[in-house]
């Protein structure tokens, strides 16, 4: 039977198979043991001498006494070689790295809802048993901040959890929360799992989530409270009671109320922390058409401005393009303005599943709200003994994906491979693999998803696209074509004046190929030229049936991702694959 989001009180408007390698023997890589633990904690000029102990203390005084305490600290703690940060432009926000080659590809869902969320069906085990069926490697469970999730749902949902990891021993299921980012929209924020897990995402809950804190709306002191939130999870990461933490922007341009300046400040308050935000949002079942779903607008982005958007923004940012969100699908947005900048920001795509299209499944008699604010969580669903095809999600794993390129099929290595924007994602399994790199003509090193190439200047310097087409029918029960590439390519000019700014007038597509017809593993090459000045570049494919020139116009982007229509748009007709992009920085 049909589920009812009876009286929840958040603002939602609810209506695989791929390619993995396994098998290395190397030394391993992980997020902030780069350098190690005590060095860190000394590194953040956040945490007061008094709170050290004493090694750190120690470590401290001989980093002051070396001079590199302050501006080189950020530096070093994102892993930034000198040749990268000397080839840069100027600007204290730049921070490369070069990236390690993915082992193995990861595909997982960093945004999912359960009966713990005030708009949720779903035990644990359900979402965790349909992720591994359909695929998926890793995923997150994000129950909703709120006055009950921060009293209790924190811990309830943790033994549920627990649960599941010892039942499907081949998946990562990762506790997190989907945060009430104060004065804006939502986000993903998890950490590593561990004793503290629940311990440290309750405090942040507390202190830190907009609902429970009363700052939604739009202030100054809201946005800082934002910014508070992100950097005291870098303080526990560096105090060491969880082992490592991510946040990232869910739905951005849902609402307009995610402004350019936030995510930038964001981003700037805790690179290791804040790393990118949702390129496509889940409910993509909201634009079936009528008939075989709800008619609503793909992804749910059927909004229009309100008191706290950003009124800069177009009507066109409301609605999705091609099932991504207008920050990411439209090439010299707001995205490529943050690459631009030379910040690293990635993005995901994610299911946002709460309630999912086509299932039978339904709350049980008497668990309604008042039941749900008592207990904390919704009663186990019963069989409901109809279809829904109102539902406006999918089961994660069904249709979205993020591949994480990693060095091994453990939970830091995820962390470590999304922090690093080894990703690339992709609808209705459009691709079996894409693995993309940048190297030196002549030479054998490259970069990958994620990294910089730091290249003598003058050198000439190619792209490698290499893609593997999908030999397995999608959950649609198709066998998805791909065909048509795109690379986009942007100038990297540094850090930006007007922080509310999001265009990058030096970023356009330069190449399209025509794949259609290609079968197998293939290579896709393209002379990037001599490097002269530092830039990004960053790939997309299509199955070709939905295009249109892009936001910007058919100069920048001849045939991007078409507006979707809100009641007609059937995410099986329209798929996509993006990937994050690798910079090149000439040196001298």
């Amino acid at each position: 039977m049909g589920h009812s989001h009876d009286g929840h009180t958040h603002d939602h408007e609810h209506g695989a198979g791929h390619g993995h390698g396994h098998g290395h023997d190397h030394d391993h890589h992980h997020p902030n043991t780069e350098l190690d633990a005590a060095t860190i904690a000394a590194l953040d000029e956040s945490i007061p001498d008094s709170d050290l102990s004493p090694t750190e203390v120690s470590r401290r005084t001989l980093l002051r006494s070396a001079g590199i305490l302050g501006g080189t600290a950020a530096l070093a703690v994102s892993g930034v070689g000198a040749a990268a940060a000397a080839a840069a432009p100027k600007g204290d926000s730049i921070l490369f790295k070069h990236g390690n080659k993915p082992q193995v590809w990861l595909a997982g869902d960093h945004h999912i809802h359960t009966q713990l969320s005030s708009d949720g069906l779903y035990r644990v085990i359900d979402q965790a048993r349909h992720a591994a069926a359909f695929g998926l490697d890793w995923l997150v469970i994000t129950d909703h901040g709120g006055a009950t999730h921060a009293r209790i749902g924190v811990e309830l949902v943790n033994p549920q959890i627990k649960a599941a990891r010892t039942e499907l021993k081949n998946t990562l299921i990762f506790q997190g929360l989907e945060w009430n980012i104060p004065a804006a929209e939502h986000g993903t924020v998890f950490v590593a799992p561990g004793s503290r897990e629940v311990e440290v995402l309750k405090q942040f809950e507390n202190s830190y989530d907009g609902s429970v804190n009363n700052a939604s709306s739009n202030s100054p002191a809201n946005e800082q409270l934002a910014l508070d939130g992100i950097q005291w999870l870098g303080q526990q990461v560096d105090r060491r009671r969880v082992q490592d933490a991510l946040f990232l922007a869910n739905h951005p341009a849902r609402n307009g109320v995610d402004s350019p300046h936030e995510i930038r400040n964001w981003r700037d308050a805790n690179p290791r922390i804040a790393i990118g935000f949702e390129g496509a949002p889940g409910h993509q079942a909201g634009g079936l058409p009528k008939g075989i779903g709800a008619a609503g607008a793909r992804g749910l982005y059927g909004n229009a401005p309100s008191a706290n958007s950003f009124p800069g923004y177009p009507a066109e940012s409301y609605r999705t393009w091609g099932g991504f969100d207008w920050m990411t699908a439209t090439v010299g947005g707001l995205w490529d303005s943050l690459l631009a900048e030379g910040k690293p920001w990635w993005v995901s795509a994610n299911s946002d599943s709460h309630v999912n299209w086509n299932e039978t499944s339904r709350r049980p008699d008497g668990s309604d709200q008042a039941q749900f604010d008592r207990d904390g969580r919704y009663m186990d669903p019963v069989y409901g003994n109809t279809v829904n095809p109102l539902a406006t999600d999918f089961w994660p794993g069904f249709y979205s994906r993020t591949h994480v390129g990693a060095e091994r099929r453990d939970y830091l290595s995820v962390m470590e491979g999304l922090r690093s924007g080894r990703m690339w994602v992709d609808h209705g399994m459009l691709a079996k693999g894409v693995e993309v790199e940048v190297r030196e003509v002549g030479r054998k090193h490259s970069e990958p998803l994620g990294g910089a190439l730091v290249v003598r200047r003058g050198r000439p310097v190619e792209l490698v696209v290499r893609i593997t087409t999908q030999t397995m029918p999608n959950w649609a029960n198709f066998v998805p074509l791909l065909n048509r590439v795109d690379v986009i390519r942007g100038a990297v000019k540094g850090a930006v004046g007007d922080r509310d700014t999001f265009k990058a007038p030096d970023t356009k597509v330069v190449r399209q190929w025509d794949t259609s017809g290609k079968r197998g593993t293939f290579e896709l090459t393209l002379p990037l030229g001599k490097a002269e000045e530092p830039y990004y570049v960053r790939v997309r494919g299509s199955d070709g049936n939905r295009s249109q020139p892009g936001y910007l116009g058919a100069a920048i982007d001849p045939q991007g991702p078409a507006l979707d229509v809100v009641g007609d748009a059937d995410p099986w007709t329209d798929l996509w694959f993006y990937t994050n992009p690798i910079w090149v920085l000439p040196s001298k």
